[in-house]
């Protein structure tokens, strides 16, 4: 590590800053931007509202930092902090302020309510959930025209925060916190996709209310492409002197594909050259590897993890062979490192695939016992550039920065990086027990099947 005199941080407003170019951004990256009025698979479209002096105000925690860090054997290292929204501490915060954007024009235009459910690991119900509290005291929306459901797995407890949503009655009758009692933490999904197809037309016809099931890849890539817009403007690759490689922590990728979707919006404008578009570095835990196996299996290896027996003079599982993509050692070769990354088989991987084929790139899978032993390392080299991290690991509650600055070094002192290229680390989340007010008691409703949601949505 060296940490020579670094640039101070540039900050920005990814959605602020760039709201005159976002028709341009979803004209790029969606099909068809119109809404879809079928109840079962509605959509409010992708209208937004005027930026006016309310919406200001509700986007002002879409804020970003551009932190050089300093060096790490011979690479420059940047951190791209997407983690400032006080109310959520990652990077979920922007697309959940444009889908409920989205929802309040919606609502605006119409006259008809909306009821956003969503299933989550845990930070993205909490960014909706803020997004929507956010978006009431704006005064963009009235309580019963505004609503959200979420629904995470049990795996997610520890994630989920306690806020007004939840703690004042009539609120937390509009907008329930579901956790899924099932042993299968993806489980989630195809839930609360059950419940809307069950019930969505009946709530559409008898209650005037339009319920939107948003997990859906546009609705997250147009936010991100504000990364690639902010990185344009503070430090352009065109005029960099060294090319670069953008390191994400990932379960689906979506903040990665988002980045890409706004640099070839750039491209297609001329704006940059799609030969300084940077590579890609895919971090994941070995709970959740996929699309790591999947870029392996792209490049004719072997699509499985290498074999981690226990080494007894240790106590560690070591890996058998010396695959540099895959942890040397862990404590568990079945462990959950961070319940946030939980999507198996992601139907993303095959696009990641391409543009790491295009343009260059490779995966990489940290395990808790590497990023424990970086730990100490990484939190007296960022500093007060990631002032979140706690002295005492066992208090952080999310990993994923900590898990892309890992895989980051892991993948240099391997070989992963080409010599010569910066990095940047898109840090997507970061905060411990002192940084959130645990959600607990009244505020979480216990369900097991579309019955119990239908029992708890009033």
């Amino acid at each position: 590590m060296r940490n020579p005199t670094v640039s101070p941080p540039t900050s920005g407003n990814l959605l602020v800053d760039f709201y005159d170019r976002l028709p341009e951004v979803i004209a790029h990256c969606v099909p068809d931007p119109s809404p879809v009025a079928d109840p079962v698979v509605f959509s409010p479209g992708f209208a937004l509202p005027e930026l006016d002096d309310a919406v200001r105000s509700y986007l002002a925690v879409a804020t970003a930092q551009w932190q050089p860090v300093g060096e790490y054997r011979g690479h420059r290292i940047t951190l791209l902090d997407l983690t400032g929204n006080p109310g959520t501490h990652t990077t979920k915060t922007y697309a959940s302020l444009l889908i409920v954007a989205r929802a309040v024009e919606h609502i605006r235009r119409t006259g008809r309510s909306v009821m956003i459910v969503s299933p989550t690991s845990a930070n993205k119900g909490v960014a909706l959930r803020d997004a929507v509290l956010r978006a009431l005291d704006a005064g963009l929306a009235e309580p019963e025209q505004l609503r959200i459901v979420t629904l995470a797995p049990q795996t997610g407890r520890h994630k989920l925060r306690a806020t007004r949503l939840s703690t004042d009655p009539a609120l937390r009758a509009l907008n329930p916190q579901l956790l899924y009692t099932g042993k299968e933490p993806e489980a989630v999904k195809s839930l609360a996709r059950d419940y809307v197809r069950e019930h969505a037309a009946t709530l559409h016809r008898t209650r005037g209310l339009d319920v939107w099931f948003s997990l859906e890849l546009s609705n997250y890539m147009v936010a991100d492409a504000g990364r690639a817009l902010f990185e344009q403007r503070v430090d352009p690759t065109d005029a960099a002197d060294r090319p670069r490689v953008h390191a994400h922590a990932v379960s689906s990728a979506f903040g990665l594909l988002g980045y890409h979707a706004g640099r070839s919006l750039l491209e297609s404008t001329g704006v940059a050259s799609a030969a300084t578009r940077p590579a890609s570095l895919l971090v994941q835990h070995l709970a959740t590897p996929d699309m790591v196996l999947s870029l392996r299996a792209a490049a004719g290896s072997a699509p499985s993890l290498p074999p981690y027996p226990l080494d007894p003079a240790t106590g560690l599982f070591r890996q058998a062979g010396a695959d540099p993509h895959f942890p040397a050692v862990t404590y568990d070769p079945d462990e959950v490192l961070d319940a946030t990354f939980y999507t198996h088989r992601p139907v993303t991987s095959g696009a990641m695939n391409e543009i790491i084929t295009r343009f260059g790139g490779d995966g990489i899978v940290v395990s808790l016992a590497e990023c424990v032993a970086r730990y100490p390392y990484l939190r007296t080299w960022l500093g007060a550039a990631l002032p979140l991290l706690p002295a005492d690991f066992r208090t952080l509650r999310e990993w994923s920065t900590v898990m892309a600055f890992t895989g980051v070094t892991n993948a240099i002192d391997r070989g992963l990086v080409e010599p010569g290229r910066d990095v940047v680390v898109h840090g997507t989340g970061c905060y411990a027990d002192g940084n959130l007010e645990p959600l607990c008691g009244d505020g979480l409703v216990e369900v097991a099947d579309v019955a119990d949601i239908t029992a708890a949505v009033r």
